[in-house]
């Protein structure tokens, strides 16, 4: 009796399975012998570097930062004894920090928006395309407008009011909806300020967009005064949230020229698409470990 045997689909037969990738990003004090610790552990534990990025800010004595992706079979169960040598290696031996994290489990992300819904629904259009590595949790808006196209998308809505000057309210249910929920927030156009308290208690980024270089135009009607001022650039900042408003640490920034002849409801339109591209980049690049806070800014390995 024989038994039949199938063939392998053509250009399987000796397919490997998928290596997994993780990212791990070094900060601190520069000094010698860094990248040769950083691959040297790697290497030793089977490790192949993908891509790596350095950059001081002074080699004497400046601030290292490093960016390294590689891949590995079985990586998470390689990732403690991994961990326990960048601890010996490069925490103990240089004085380093480290973040090392398995690339294939997706940042947990928060959005918050108000009626704006250019930067949302870009957002989530670019995360359903498989162009955000992300997992988007949920949609918080001060306003029920989207709710519907929010969920059109399989995202959870949430309508958390937020009016007047007490805000403690609306952020206690935000605290409560996040806490252990989400990796990070973004602000897509989420017209309401955030109190200090909140900033720390989250406990995670916030990443904001601004509809200009910061911090001209502040306030209601940015594209009305840029017109009254006649710019001849309108742009948009994506930066981290702090305590002191609009003052974070930038992200990216983009402009697109403009003249006398756009009417305000012109610029409004180019501004948003300028909006929606670089918020939508910060995002790509907070979810991929590509930047690093630095006191008051940051670099990015893009």
């Amino acid at each position: 009796m024989t038994t039949a045997r199938t063939a392998p689909a053509p250009g399987t037969a000796n397919r490997r399975p998928a290596v997994q990738q993780a990212s791990l990003v070094v900060t601190g004090a520069d000094a010698t012998g860094i990248v040769a610790a950083v691959t040297a552990v790697l290497s030793g534990h089977g490790a192949n570097i993908v891509s790596l990025d350095q950059y001081s800010d002074d080699p004497q004595g400046g601030g290292f930062f490093q960016r390294t992706v590689f891949g590995t079979d079985g990586l998470r169960a390689a990732l403690p004894a991994l961990r326990a040598d960048l601890d010996r290696h490069l925490v103990e031996k240089h004085g380093l920090r480290y973040a090392l994290r398995d690339l294939s489990v997706p940042k947990r992300v928060a959005i918050f928006a108000s009626r704006s819904d250019h930067c949302l629904l870009d957002l989530l259009w670019r995360h359903r395309r498989g162009e955000l590595p992300v997992s988007i949790a949920m949609v918080v808006s001060n306003h029920p407008d989207t709710a519907e196209e929010v969920r059109g998308f399989g995202i959870p809505f949430f309508h958390v009011p937020s009016m007047g000057p007490d805000k403690s309210a609306a952020e206690a249910e935000h605290l409560r909806l996040l806490k252990g929920n989400v990796d990070f927030v973004v602000l897509a156009r989420y017209m309401q300020i955030l109190s200090g308290g909140f900033i720390r208690d989250v406990g995670v980024p916030i990443i904001n967009i601004h509809h200009s270089f910061l911090p001209a135009f502040v306030g209601a009607g940015p594209y009305a005064k840029a017109k009254e001022r006649g710019v001849k650039l309108i742009g948009a900042t994506a930066h981290y949230v702090t305590e002191d408003l609009d003052e974070g640490p930038i992200i990216e920034q983009d402009v697109v020229r403009v003249t006398h002849a756009d009417t305000a409801a012109d610029l409004a339109r180019r501004g948003a698409d300028v909006e929606r591209a670089v918020l939508s980049r910060a995002v790509l690049w907070h979810a991929e470990d590509r930047v690093v806070r630095h006191g008051n800014h940051t670099i990015v390995f893009t």
